[in-house]
């Protein structure tokens, strides 16, 4: 018997990708080869575009409960500050500022919600064999009693890891580099004039320390050193000594909880896919810690691949997972590639070139060129995806305003509901994370809108879709519901201000991706082929040949 499919791995890409399929009416395996969650609270960062593919399954609200919102970074040289940016300045989003939150609290509410919408983990399960024939793969998965069981699976995720089995067995390199200093670590409560909402950096010629505070009151101490062979945990002493030498003074180590020791490394895999076979997460792609990209990256890949596999299966064409590799790989090479030029900005050595690197960020600074350029790539919020297969420009696309970008996160604007729906603005209306036809303009984009209700319930897959008609501002015809006896699954609103289309009431379609990209836009003569581009079946039945 063939299953659908195996996720390897429920850390938080595993979790993240699980809880998208389930969300779309697509059942899943995952396995992990560990005994539970993880409880090391390793990445502490999430920013604005992995809490937002968390709110989309589900999972961001204990989070946001329990993390520590900061407010900024700031950057040491020779005791004192040569820069720094102020967070909370994005816009369109509802997560303007960085959460610092541990990573096993992430865990834990993606493992709630997997719980919530009928999904289990197998625990001590481990992939042990894996073989592509075909179209189809077959895993041999080990459990703890030492049982080896054998199935077959349409498509499996490898999520499991910078050692990642799932990458070994099919044969995609991981390329890049290993830094030659060693970072350590430790998290506990420091005694002095720390910080209570920024990150702090502090860059020495012996090395960086970083300060990050975390949600209890406590503060995460951070370093590289040479490589001497230890890989014991370091002790409170030896991160003690390393504060006094690098720190700003007066900051004493008390309480350590946790502490670690490990080496970094700046990889990507040349591929995210072979065959019905993918990796996600640090299996595909592994970063310095500067900037606390690594995790966000992953969850997001674990979103994309999760919403186009659950298509796909629901009926959409199977050559939308070839986006899937263009539009992540270049998302995680430029979030690795910040990574390393941070973490060598840290690494500078030479005396002229550290007088260099501070009178730039001072530079930086002063003009907010942090904020303009680091803060947005950092957030990884709006992605260029124009050039991805999975959108397209249809017929009567001229007729869409230019802000509506193809490719592009489509742009937020207040809405004044008029019918089905409570939300006050656009990106309000999205974050459910289903598949959008949003019809814009006057009564024929309205017709539009009920044509495509139709159809969609028509192909039983009105339980992840929506259809959105937003009528101008001006527009004050009418109580706002669109006719015909299909209307009641046509949410209707008016646009509050000036700006998102013509006010004459020119009709225009989009398609809004569950990511929130803009997959297609048209005009009325292209209003069948956007639909074409939506799943088409309802859940659980076979997948159209």
């Amino acid at each position: 018997m063939t299953e659908d499919i195996l996720i390897v791995g429920a850390g938080p890409t595993g979790l993240t990708a699980a809880c998208t399929l389930l969300g779309l009416g697509v059942p899943c395996r995952i396995v992990d080869r560990r005994d539970g969650p993880g409880g090391a609270p390793k990445a502490l960062v999430l920013w604005s575009g992995a809490l937002e593919c968390l709110s989309r399954v589900g999972a961001a609200g204990p989070i946001v409960e329990a993390a520590l919102p900061l407010a900024g970074a700031t950057y040491w040289s020779r005791k004192k500050q040569v820069g720094g940016m102020r967070f909370g300045g994005l816009d369109g989003t509802a997560f303007r500022h960085p959460l610092c939150v541990p990573q096993p609290v992430t865990e834990a509410a993606l493992y709630e919600r997997l719980h919530a919408l009928g999904g289990e983990v197998e625990w001590e399960t481990e992939a042990v064999g894996l073989t592509v024939a075909g179209d189809k793969v077959t895993v041999a998965l080990r459990t703890v009693q030492g049982r080896v069981e054998r199935g077959t699976y349409r498509y499996v995720v490898g999520a499991d890891g910078t050692h990642s089995r799932v990458r070994d067995a099919v044969a995609i390199p991981f390329e890049g580099h290993t830094y030659d200093r060693v970072f350590l670590l430790g998290d506990g409560r420091l005694e002095g004039p720390a910080p209570e909402d920024e990150a702090q950096y502090h860059i020495t010629p012996e090395g960086v320390l970083v300060l990050v505070p975390l949600p209890d009151g406590g503060h995460r101490v951070f370093f590289d050193t040479s490589a001497d062979g230890n890989t014991r945990p370091p002790s409170d002493e030896e991160l003690q000594g390393l504060l006094d030498e690098r720190g700003p003074g007066g900051l004493r180590l008390r309480e350590t909880w946790w502490s670690n020791r490990f080496q970094v490394h700046a990889k990507v895999a040349p591929a995210f896919r072979a065959g019905p076979v993918f990796i996600a997460g640090d299996a595909a792609h592994a970063h310095s810690p500067a900037g606390g990209q690594g995790l966000n990256t992953g969850v997001q890949d674990g979103y994309d691949l999760g919403w186009k596999l659950a298509s796909v299966l629901r009926g959409a064409a199977p050559e939308l997972l070839d986006s899937y590799e263009p539009e992540r790989r270049p998302a995680s090479v430029q979030a690795v590639r910040n990574a390393d030029q941070q973490t060598r900005m840290w690494l500078l050595r030479n005396p002229m070139a550290r007088a260099m690197r501070d009178a730039t960020m001072q530079s930086f600074s002063r003009r907010g060129l942090l904020e303009k350029q680091m803060l947005p790539q950092l957030a990884q919020l709006d992605l260029d995806h124009s050039a991805s297969p999975a959108v397209a420009d249809l017929p009567g696309a001229a007729a869409v305003p230019r802000g509506v970008k193809l490719g592009r996160r489509v742009p937020d604007t207040p809405l004044v509901p008029l019918h089905g729906t409570k939300a006050d603005s656009l990106h309000q209306y999205l974050t459910a994370g289903r598949h959008t036809v949003l019809a814009y303009g006057d009564q024929a984009a309205g017709d539009m809108a009920v044509r495509a209700v139709a159809a969609l319930r028509g192909r039983g897959v009105d339980d992840i879709t929506d259809v959105l008609w937003v009528r101008p501002a001006g527009d004050s015809s009418g109580a706002g519901r669109a006719g015909g006896a299909a209307d009641a699954r046509c949410d209707t609103a008016r646009v509050s201000g000036p700006g998102f289309g013509k006010e004459d009431g020119t009709p225009w379609l989009t398609y809004v991706r569950p990511d929130g990209t803009v997959g297609a836009r048209a005009g009325i003569p292209g209003v069948l082929e956007l639909l074409d581009r939506l799943p088409s079946q309802r859940a659980g039945t076979p997948e159209a040949a």
